[in-house]
């Protein structure tokens, strides 16, 4: 079997029993074909929320998640809820992985966790595969062949697949301005931005909902899985954690605080997850403006600015839920360290848009 880029081994502080969780999937498995034995466990080093591992048997390979260690913030890290999601979508939306079982029994692991089956292919990273040719043009059909997907997912009927109780109904823009704002006051420590000036100007400049409908919440190239056949072609959406129903330009906009383009300075180029600057790749603004042609919505750049702040300071709130977690010393992962300056830098960001506007 070939190597599964970015399985890396597990860290001390992640590990957790693995005969237990083998002895518990042959037991619940809808399939057990090829569970047999104790699995060689990887660990992905992407992201940095709930923690991602595969589980390698000889015939076949799974995926486990499983929530961090340490203080969660509130409605976080529920397993439960991705299975579902996931499970509801599969009928409807053919990107999302077949599920193999959910575990809230804390006499195995101690936390809930879910297994499903890996879906083999190319997931890009801050940098694209050496091995995998990419071309300008390919670069181009990938991110449009993206926004297909993302449309598609804003297209599916939630109540023919019985996901009508996964939001909460119209008022949505307004609730993630106030819960984002409450996460950051929660999560803040005394050497980051205060960005109450920020808040207070997205609480006064929201609009209302455009529509209501499953978004995703993290869509971003290394959250996709590419055939390996052509690269162009996303045949896998990965990690739920955050799909709700809401308003489909907020699921953009969160996408779009993470498109770090070729021509962005030095800075943003650091913070960059995902490989967004090569040759072909769309703008920012050329996403949008497809995105909104696919969704037949007209948002000029004056109304986008909204969204594009609301994505930048949510990306902010994220980093610094992650960075309090280091702060704290619920985490000994150094790279968490580093969040707190993309705090920063995201607030002089922040501060650039808002001139624009004229609120400074």
């Amino acid at each position: 079997m070939s190597e599964v880029a970015g399985a890396r081994p597990v860290r001390d502080e992640d590990s957790f029993d693995v005969e237990a969780v083998a002895t518990w999937l042959r037991a619940h498995a809808g399939d057990a074909t090829g569970l047999d034995g104790t699995p060689e466990v990887r660990q992905f080093s992407g992201g940095a929320s709930n923690l991602t591992y595969l589980l390698r048997y000889p015939t076949r390979d799974l995926i486990l998640r499983r929530a961090p260690a340490g203080t969660k913030a509130r409605g976080a890290h529920d397993m439960h809820r991705e299975f579902v999601i996931q499970s509801a979508l599969a009928p409807v939306f053919s990107y999302v992985a077949p599920m193999v079982a959910f575990c809230d029994d804390p006499d195995v692991i101690g936390a809930d966790f879910y297994a499903m089956e890996r879906i083999d292919g190319v997931i890009p990273r801050s940098e694209w595969p050496a091995d995998v040719p990419l071309s300008p043009e390919q670069a181009r059909e990938l991110c449009l062949g993206a926004i297909d997907v993302l449309v598609e997912l804003h297209s599916v009927d939630a109540t023919a697949a019985g996901l009508t109780d996964l939001g909460k109904g119209a008022g949505y823009v307004r609730r993630q301005v106030e819960g984002w704002s409450v996460r950051y006051r929660n999560a803040r420590t005394d050497d980051v931005p205060d960005y109450e000036d920020v808040m207070a100007w997205l609480a006064e400049h929201q609009p209302d909902d455009v529509a209501t409908c499953v978004i995703h919440n993290d869509y971003k190239l290394d959250n996709l899985v590419l055939s390996p056949d052509d690269v162009t072609r996303v045949v896998g959406v990965l990690d739920w954690e955050m799909a709700t129903l809401g308003d489909p330009l907020m699921d953009l906009a969160g996408s779009m605080a993470y498109w770090v383009e070729a021509g962005d300075d030095d800075g943003w180029q650091m913070m960059r997850r995902v490989p967004t600057h090569l040759p072909g790749m769309l703008t920012r603004d050329e996403i949008v403006t497809r995105y909104c042609e696919r969704m037949g919505l007209s948002v000029t750049p004056e109304q986008w600015r909204f969204y594009e702040v609301f994505g930048l300071f949510r990306l902010a709130v994220i980093a610094q839920q992650i960075y309090y977690r280091y702060v704290a010393g619920q985490t000994t992962n150094e790279v968490y360290g580093l969040f707190g300056e993309a705090v920063r830098m995201v607030g002089t960001r922040v501060d650039g848009l808002l001139v624009e506007d004229g609120s400074r």
